[in-house]
Order: structure tokens, then sequence, then C-alpha cells
């Protein structure tokens, strides 16, 4: 996997939900509860996976009838409030915490592409702990920032790095994550989807770790 990056890996950029953390059945109950608030039924499997690309306003208003749309704000600060009923739900991806560890003792820089809200994720990484290797961190709501699909999270990383797109690593769980990534010219690692297509497949950050071996002691010599 060394012929990916010839010239070292000099950063990656992290998807939050799936990647991150394991989030999809929190995030299915999350949705589910405000559709029974409305006296509606679960999602459908096709809302399911919207939502999980989308941000959260995106998929509420996907999932919703155009009528309710007055009533998100209400519902999501009110009845079911994501921080108090759902985070709790929230697991690290397993291996996630030792990747990072190695990427950073190796100079791999590390950033975040997320469609979470910029609270919502400095949240995430509060409640797990996770040191502060994350720089930038691009949020649903980063002013000036179209979220993903749009590669403009991915392109502003790049900028801020001063890195070519070839020296870094998008890894997400997508089709969303993966247009982003194409679109800024970034290899794309498929992270625990295996239908997903990726210069990289990965099932695990085990899978991950064993494919960028190479690169990464490449980058920690350059």
């Amino acid at each position: 996997m060394s012929g990916l990056f010839p010239q070292g890996l000099g950063g990656v950029i992290f998807d939050c939900d799936g990647v991150i953390i394991d989030s999809r059945a929190a995030n299915d109950q999350y949705y589910n509860r405000i559709l029974a608030h409305f006296g509606l039924p679960p999602m459908t499997p096709e809302q399911e996976r919207f939502s999980f690309m989308a941000t959260a306003r995106q998929a509420l208003e996907h999932i919703l009838p155009d009528e309710l749309h007055g009533q998100i704000d209400h519902v999501t600060s009110e009845v079911v409030v994501y921080r108090r009923d759902i985070l709790p739900l929230l697991r690290l991806c397993e291996g996630f915490r030792e990747m990072v560890g190695w990427l950073h003792a190796h100079g791999v820089r590390m950033a975040v592409d997320t469609n979470r809200t910029h609270i919502g994720m400095q949240t995430v990484l509060d409640i797990f702990g996770l040191p502060p290797y994350f720089n930038p961190v691009v949020a649903a709501d980063t002013p000036g920032i179209l979220p993903k699909p749009s590669p403009q999270g991915p392109e502003h990383i790049l900028a801020v790095w001063k890195l070519p797109p070839e020296r870094v690593l998008f890894v997400g769980d997508s089709p969303h994550d993966g247009r982003a990534a194409g679109a800024a010219g970034i290899p794309f690692a498929s992270f625990g989807n295996e239908e997903l297509a990726g210069d990289i497949v990965a099932v695990n950050y085990a899978a991950l770790r064993a494919a960028l071996t190479d690169s990464v002691e490449q980058q920690a010599c350059s």
C-alpha cells in the first residue's frame, strides 16, 4: 500500500459517525423517538441511510412531513434531547484510540470532517476524552464551508495543512464521504463498509493500520 502514498502519509481526515464513534443504532433511536412523538412510524431503510449521512436538520426535514418542520427546534430541545437521551448510548469505535495514538507518534496530522455541528463534535471529543490531535475540525455549521458531500471541508483542511491531496487520506463510511474526498482529489479509505468502494477498504482499524504501515513509517522517516 506504500504505492498509494509514495511521499509518505502526511495527514488523515476522519469522518465522525461510524468512524470515530459507533453511533448508527443510537442515531436511529433518536430519529425514531422523534417520529414516535408525532405518531409516525419508524424510519424506512432508505430514511435510515439518508439520516446517517446527513446533518441532523437535513435528516429531520427529510423524514418529517413539511407541516411539522416548524416544530423541529421545539422537539429537539424539549422532547427528545440528543445530549440527554442519546449521547449515553454512543460507543467509541474499537481500535480508534490506538489508531490515532499510532498516527500521532509517527508525525501524521489528523483532522475531522463531520456533518455534526461543532458543539456536537466537541461533545463527542470531550465525552470520550480524546486527545487534542484533531486540527482543524470541520463541522456542518463551519462558516463558509458546505457540509459533505461538498469537497469544501477536505479542501479547507488541505489548505490549513499546506499539504497536497495525494499525501492525505480521508477515512469514511458513507458515499457522502467518498464523494467529498474524490472531488478534493484525496485518496479514500472505506471504513467498516465493504460495499463502499475506496482506494483502501478496511473492515476495522487493525486492517486500516496494516494497510498504512509502510506509508506511515515512510512519513516518520521523512
